[in-house]
C-alpha cells in the first residue's frame, strides 16, 4: 500500500464514518416521526400477499411502466442502483489497492458482464431522466407536473448517479489501461473502450475510487441532513410504504374504491358511544393522521404524476396531490420536536407539555405547532381550505402513484375534522347535508315520488319487501328516481332487464341515499345513520343481487356497506347489460349512426376496474366507438365527485368544461356514459358549449336500448 492508497483510505474511512452516523441519525428520526402517527393494526394483514405485491410492483414496475420509455428508463435507474451498490463496495478494495476487487465474486465474468450493462443502461436512463426533467420543468411546461418540486434535490440526485455511473466506468478504464482488467471485450465493451483513451496510471483506480466514494457518501451525507428530501429516501421508504399499501390484493392503482370508516384509537369509531372529548373525529393535528400517513408523506418523491392528473389542478384550482403531501411532510418534520419533546395537544386542546418541557423546545417547532392545519395564509394554515375543498376524490391521484400513497384518505380525514367538529364547509353544500338527514336524498324531494319514474311503463315492477321472489334488486338512486335526465336512463335500464327476461324488484319509497355524498363530504354520522338504515332494509328484503345504475352507489352498496355487515353481490348495470348481450337475451340489430364516444366514470372505472363491460355494449350497439385521449383509468373527471355536485365552483376553469371539450375534440355525435353525474355535468357543458343541438349526452343503456329499435 503506497502514500496514495493510504491517503484516499483515510479520506474514504472517514467521511463514511460520518456519512453513517448522520444516515443513522436520520433513520431513527423518520422512524420516530412516522411513530407518532396513530395506530393502524390492519395494515400487517396478509403478509404474504403485501410481499408479493411490493415486489411485483418495484421491480416489475407495474406503475411506472404505463409511462413506457420514462419508466423503462426509471427501471434501469433504479436497478443500476441496487445492483451497482456492489461497485461501491468494490471501491473501498480499490482505494486500498488499484487492482483491488470485490472478494468472492469480483472476478465472475457474470459479474463484470451484469455491472457493466447495468451500468451502462443505467447511464442512458438517468441522462433521459435530466432531458425529461428540463424539457418539463416550469417556464417550459403549462402547469407542468414538476412545479412545486425541490428541484435542487432533483438536480443533485441525478449529478449523483451519473458522477457514480462515470466514476465506474473510469476506474476499470484505468485498470484496462494498467493491464490489470479481468473481464474480457465483448463483456464490458464500454470499459474496455474507456480504458483505451485513457493513459496508464497505476494510481488511477484508486483516486477515481476515492472520487467515487467521496461522492456516495456525500450524497448520503446530503440526505441526512434532510430528512424531508423524498426524492431519495423514497429509494428506500417505498419498499415499507407499498407493503403496507391499503389493498395489497388489488392491482396496482386501482384508485381505492371504498373509503376508510373514521378511525379512533386503530378502531371504526362507533358513532353510538363515541364522544369528541376522547374519541378522534377526523384530524385536526398531523400527528393524528395514521402512521401510515405520515409514511405516505416521508415517501413521496415530488415525481409530480398525481399532480399531472388531477382534475382541480388541470382546471387552475389550488389543489395539487403533491403539494398537499410536502406541505403535510414538511409540516410533520418541523413540528417533530415539539412532538418528541413531550408536546401535543389533547382532544380537548389543552397542551400535553410541562412548562419544563416547553422552555426548552426550539422556537421555530413551537410556532410550527400553533400552525392551524386547515387554514387562509393570513391565518398561517398548513393546508388552504380551497385546497381540502377543490378535490373530487376521483382516485387519479392514487391511481398514477408509484409508490401508492393514499391522498384521498387524506383529504377526507380532514374534511371530517373541518365538518363534524368545525362545521367549517362550503355553505352550499350545508343545504345537501340537510336533506339528507331529513328527505333522505340530497335533492330534497318527497320521498313518496321514488317510484315516480315507473309511471307509463307497460310492465310491472316487483316491490321488495312484498316478495322475496325476485334475483335482482334494482338499486334506482337518488338521481334515478329525482333527477330527469336521470329518470331516462333508469326506464331504459328496467326496460331491458325487462326485454331480458331478467327477475328484478325495487325498494321503491324503502330506498334512501347511500350516503355517499356524505361520505365525501366529511359528514362520517349523517352516512351511516343513512347506511345503517338502507342495510337493515335490505337484510329485511333479502337482497342476495343487486344491480346499480349510479356508480356511486354501486361503490358505496359493494364496497362500504361491508363495513356495516352488508354481503352481497353487486353490479352496475351496463355489467349485467354486457352480459345479457354475451348471452344473446338482448341483441341490438340497429347500430346507431354516427361515432359515438365513451366517458368512464370515476368511480366505476378508476376505483373499480369496470373499464370493459361498457365498451362492450357499446361495440355491439354503434357503428364506431372513438376513444378520448384521456380514458379507462387515466379518464378524466367530470367535477362530481367528492360532493363536489353540490359545491359552487368559483375557482379556476370549470371541471365539466374541460372534459366536455375533450369529448367534443373526437368529433362524436353521441357521448356515451355510464353514471347520472357524469350525465348531467357533460350534459351542462355540452349546452355551455352551444352544442346541445348537435351532440346528445345518453347513458349506455339509452343507447342499447335504441340498438334494439325501442322509441327512447
Amino acid at each position: 500500500m503506497g502514500i496514495p492508497q493510504i491517503v484516499a483510505t483515510v479520506l474514504a474511512g472517514a467521511v463514511t464514518i460520518t456519512a453513517v452516523v448522520l444516515a443513522v441519525r436520520a433513520v431513527l428520526t423518520i422512524t420516530a416521526v412516522i411513530r407518532q402517527g396513530q395506530p393502524d393494526p390492519e395494515r400487517f394483514s396478509a403478509k404474504g400477499t403485501r410481499t408479493a405485491t411490493m415486489l411485483k410492483e418495484i421491480f416489475g414496475h407495474t406503475r411506472m411502466l404505463k409511462w413506457s420509455a420514462i419508466g423503462a428508463a426509471h427501471w434501469f435507474v433504479m436497478t443500476s442502483f441496487m445492483i451497482l451498490f456492489l461497485l461501491v463496495l468494490e471501491a473501498y478494495f480499490e482505494v486500498v489497492s488499484p487492482t483491488g476487487e470485490l472478494p468472492l465474486i469480483g472476478h465472475w465474468v457474470v459479474y463484470g458482464f451484469v455491472t457493466e450493462w447495468i451500468g451502462i443502461l443505467g447511464l442512458l436512463g438517468i441522462l433521459y431522466l435530466v432531458f425529461v426533467r428540463q424539457r418539463s420543468k416550469p417556464g417550459r411546461q403549462n402547469r407542468s407536473r414538476f412545479l412545486g418540486s425541490t428541484m435542487w434535490q432533483a438536480y443533485f440526485v441525478e449529478f449523483v448517479i451519473v458522477g457514480v455511473l462515470i466514476c465506474g466506468f473510469l476506474i476499470r478504464g484505468f485498470k484496462v489501461a494498467n493491464d490489470t482488467f479481468d473481464f474480457p471485450v465483448w463483456a464490458t465493451p464500454l470499459s474496455h473502450g474507456v480504458g483505451s483513451l485513457l493513459p496508464a496510471a497505476s494510481d488511477g483506480p484508486t483516486w477515481v475510487a476515492l472520487v467515487k466514494l467521496l461522492i456516495s457518501m456525500g450524497w448520503l451525507i446530503t440526505i441526512a441532513l434532510n430528512p424531508t428530501m423524498g426524492v431519495a429516501w423514497h429509494r428506500f421508504l417505498a419498499f415499507f410504504n407499498i407493503f403496507f399499501k391499503r389493498s395489497p390484493e388489488k392491482p396496482a392503482g386501482s384508485g381505492l374504491g371504498a373509503l376508510r370508516p373514521m378511525m379512533s384509537g386503530g378502531k371504526p369509531l362507533d358513532f353510538e358511544e363515541a364522544d369528541p372529548e376522547k374519541d378522534q373525529f377526523g384530524v385536526a393535528q398531523v400527528e393524528q393522521f395514521s402512521w401510515k400517513g405520515l409514511l405516505d408523506f416521508s415517501t413521496c418523491t415530488e415525481c409530480g404524476r398525481c399532480q399531472s392528473q388531477c382534475p382541480a389542478w388541470n382546471t387552475a384550482k389550488p389543489l395539487s396531490p403533491k403539494l398537499l403531501v410536502m406541505s403535510l411532510r414538511d409540516h410533520a418534520y418541523a413540528k417533530a420536536p415539539y412532538l418528541l419533546g413531550g408536546g401535543g395537544k389533547d382532544l380537548t386542546g389543552e397542551e400535553r407539555a410541562t412548562a419544563a418541557q416547553l422552555a426548552h423546545m426550539d422556537v421555530l417547532a413551537l410556532a410550527e405547532a400553533d400552525r392551524p392545519l386547515i387554514g387562509t395564509a393570513e391565518e398561517n394554515g398548513v393546508i388552504d381550505p380551497d385546497v381540502l375543498w377543490s378535490c373530487t376524490t376521483c382516485g387519479a391521484c392514487v391511481e398514477q402513484c408509484p409508490v401508492d400513497i393514499e391522498h384521498v384518505d387524506a383529504i377526507v380525514d380532514m374534511r371530517r375534522y373541518q365538518v363534524l367538529i368545525e362545521s367549517s364547509f362550503p355553505s352550499e353544500a350545508g343545504v345537501m347535508l340537510r336533506n339528507l338527514e331529513n328527505k333522505g336524498n340530497p335533492w330534497g324531494a318527497p320521498q313518496n315520488t321514488r317510484e315516480d319514474w315507473t309511471k307509463g311503463l307497460d310492465f310491472e315492477i316487483k316491490r321488495a319487501g312484498e316478495t322475496e321472489d325476485f334475483e335482482y334488486l334494482f338499486w334506482v338512486g337518488c338521481a334515478g328516481a329525482f333527477e330527469d335526465r336521470a329518470k331516462k336512463t333508469t326506464r331504459a335500464v328496467a326496460t331491458l332487464l325487462h326485454e331480458a327476461g331478467v327477475d328484478f324488484a325495487i325498494l321503491g319509497e324503502g330506498e334512501t341515499c347511500t350516503g355517499d355524498p356524505a361520505r365525501r363530504i366529511g359528514n362520517e354520522f349523517v352516512f351511516q345513520m343513512l347506511a345503517q338504515q338502507n342495510v337493515e332494509t335490505l337484510q329485511e328484503a333479502k337482497v342476495k343481487k343487486i344491480v346499480a345504475s349510479c356508480p356511486h352507489c354501486f361503490n358505496t352498496l359493494g364496497n362500504e356497506y361491508e363495513q356495516l355487515g352488508l354481503k352481497v353481490e353487486v353490479v352496475h348495470h351496463t355489467q349485467l347489460l354486457s352480459h345479457l348481450v354475451q348471452q344473446g337475451k338482448l341483441t341490438p340489430v340497429q347500430p346507431i349512426e354516427g361515432d359515438v364516444t365513451y366517458h368512464d366514470p370515476c368511480y366505476l372505472g378508476r376505483h373499480n376496474r369496470v373499464f370493459d363491460a361498457p365498451r362492450e355494449v357499446l361495440g355491439q350497439a354503434v357503428g364506431n366507438l372513438v376513444e378520448m385521449p384521456r380514458n379507462q383509468e387515466r379518464s378524466f373527471c367530470c367535477g362530481a365527485g367528492g360532493a363536489r355536485m353540490w359545491m359552487e365552483e368559483k375557482i379556476g376553469k370549470r371541471i365539466n368544461v374541460e372534459r366536455t371539450e375533450e369529448a367534443l375534440a373526437t368529433g362524436a355525435k353521441t357521448i356515451a356514459v355510464g353514471c347520472p353525474f357524469c350525465s348531467t355535468m357533460i350534459g351542462d357543458g355540452v349546452t355551455g358549449k352551444g352544442e346541445q343541438e348537435n351532440v346528445e349526452v345518453v347513458d349506455v343503456a339509452t343507447v342499447l336500448l335504441r340498438s334494439l329499435k325501442q322509441e327512447v
